[in-house]
């Protein structure tokens, strides 16, 4: 085990990168005077920072140790969170993004407004609320101050997150999200390279692939595994991860509002492809490293040990202090990316209704504070997060009991235009107790046993019949609200005239075909 210390001068390059950001977000913040500005960036983003900043909120601190720690307990698996990431934003691109970006919404539960009613706006807003904040931040607070205090013994774990979460605070409050994604940015650059290094100098020790191939079992090193595995059996990769990961990367705010900044359609679903991109490396330079790390350390206590011995022990002085740096990026992305998604949601879903008069200038001070107040919270939640435990394991599966009715409004109301209040009502009142239920009984009782990624399409089915029944015993909806909101093949075969004009490289379905192809090939190599 190597010993967790920084150099002065690692410690050094940490302090300035914190600095620079902090300087990044208070000079964009002065060019900003409308909600427009600070909410959405003036919608003026363009693709190669949102495909960045996508990457970099999605790559917190939790994934960056679990990635590596899963990989060293159980296998590489756990890499199929991410390729099929790809495989959802590019149904994203072609189906979902350009009805919400024609919408000019600020949220995604205003878009469920405008395709059914307040209601389903109102538990949308809320749900997105407690799980960006209780569930996604404290995850990552937990995961990196876990690492914090392995370099930093001497000061109280919640001393340290803190801090950080007022870094965080300090320059989302004065840039918005020009500020988070231009930070964004630059930490999911750190964090591809620091990364990268980790995996070439892990790769050089362990004397190459053909050694770790014969070193390793062959089952941690498949991506499609069994039906009884207890991390991803197959059945569910195809069944629950869907479901779930149409949640996080097409309805989440946490991720969807750096798309909502496109300055256009098309630089929209450049941006989204981008990201899928970005994640088909991080099977090499951060799932990977931690097969590896079953050869050059084979007594680890924890798996969320391998990431940092594999950096302290392998860094020379100065690259340790950048990736470092990419580290306490990450983990700040993923507070600055709450923060100014809660804010947004706050600002935007609520004040506006009881606060209808407020000019643009008026909601983004408004949103200012309230990016402030929850800037406090996450710095007062910090304390709590040691005493949690187990806890976390419950809360990694909230998703699959909250978010299937969500997940059924959302995809019914853009593929079928008969679908309508009452029956999105419907589907939700029953699918939020159901998903109680199937809570208590599964995970805090023990009175059932079935894995989390079947719990998801079981609650999505019923919601969907429940929509479906609701919506047909009741009044169709308004023709004219609901049709800039649902795709027909009408659209897509008006927009295949005007994509046959564009060289390939511009043509998105192209694109969605190559990338789509070079996931496929990857998955085989590993299946």
């Amino acid at each position: 085990m190597p010993d967790f210390v920084l150099h002065p001068i690692d410690l050094g390059i940490i302090f300035a990168y914190v600095v620079f950001v902090v300087w990044l977000g208070f000079r964009l913040g002065a060019k900003h005077h409308t909600a427009d500005d600070y909410f959405l960036a003036g919608r003026s983003m363009v693709w190669p920072f949102i495909g960045l900043s996508l990457f970099a909120s999605n790559i917190s601190s939790t994934t960056l140790i679990g990635l590596a720690g899963d990989a060293y307990h159980t296998g590489i698996s756990v890499f199929n969170y991410e390729w099929f990431a790809v495989i959802i934003l590019i149904f994203f691109v072609i189906f979902f993004l350009p009805f919400v970006l024609e919408a000019k919404i600020f949220t995604m539960p205003e878009f469920l407004e405008r395709r059914y009613d307040a209601r389903a706006r109102n538990y949308f807003s809320v749900l997105t609320l407690f799980l960006n904040i209780v569930v996604d931040t404290a995850a990552s607070l937990y995961a990196g101050g876990l690492m914090l205090r392995l370099i930093f013994p001497d000061i109280p774990m919640w001393e340290t997150i803190a801090i950080l979460a007022v870094v965080a605070g300090a320059y989302t409050i004065a840039g918005g999200l020009a500020a988070v994604i231009y930070t964004d940015a630059i930490q999911a650059v750190l964090l591809i390279i620091g990364s990268l290094v980790v995996s070439v100098v892990a790769f050089d020790k362990i004397g190459g692939w053909e050694n770790l191939v014969a070193s390793v079992d062959p089952e941690r090193l498949s991506l499609i595994r069994p039906l009884d595995d207890p991390g991803v059996p197959w059945l569910g990769l195809f069944t629950g991860l869907p479901l779930l990961g149409f949640y996080f990367w097409c309805t989440n705010q946490f991720m969807i509002q750096r798309v909502l900044s496109a300055k256009n359609l098309w630089h929209g679903r450049l941006g989204s492809l981008f990201a899928g991109l970005l994640k088909l490396p991080v099977l090499f330079i951060m799932v990977l490293p931690g097969s590896m790390a079953i050869l050059l350390y084979p007594e680890l206590a924890k798996p969320d040990l391998v990431y940092p011995t594999l950096m302290f022990d392998l860094l020379p002085v100065g690259m340790l202090g950048l990736v470092m740096a990419g580290f306490i990026a990450a983990l700040m992305s993923q507070i600055d990316s709450t923060l100014n998604s809660a804010s947004t949601l706050v600002t935007m879903d609520f004040i506006t209704k009881f606060k209808p008069n407020l000019t643009s200038h008026q909601l983004m001070v408004a949103g200012r504070w309230v990016t402030f107040i929850f800037m406090i919270l996450a710095a007062l939640w910090a304390p709590l997060i040691e005493n949690f435990g187990s806890l976390f394991k419950y809360l990694q599966k909230v998703l699959s009991y909250t978010v299937p009715p969500v997940v059924a409004m959302f995809l019914v109301g853009i593929f079928w235009k008969r679908a309508n209040s009452h029956g999105a009502f419907l589907s939700l009142v029953v699918g939020v107790i159901l998903g109680a239920v199937f809570f208590v009984l599964n995970e805090v009782t023990g009175t059932i046993s079935v894995h989390f990624l079947y719990i998801a399409p079981i609650l999505f089915v019923i919601c969907v019949l429940l929509l479906v029944a609701g919506s047909l015993m009741s009044d169709p909806p308004d023709e004219a609200k609901v049709a800039p909101l649902t795709w027909t093949k009408a659209y897509y075969d008006a927009e295949a005239a005007e994509l046959s004009s564009l060289p390939w490289y511009q043509n998105y379905r192209i694109l969605s075909v190559i990338l789509g192809g070079i996931t496929l090939v990857l998955v085989a190599m590993f299946w």
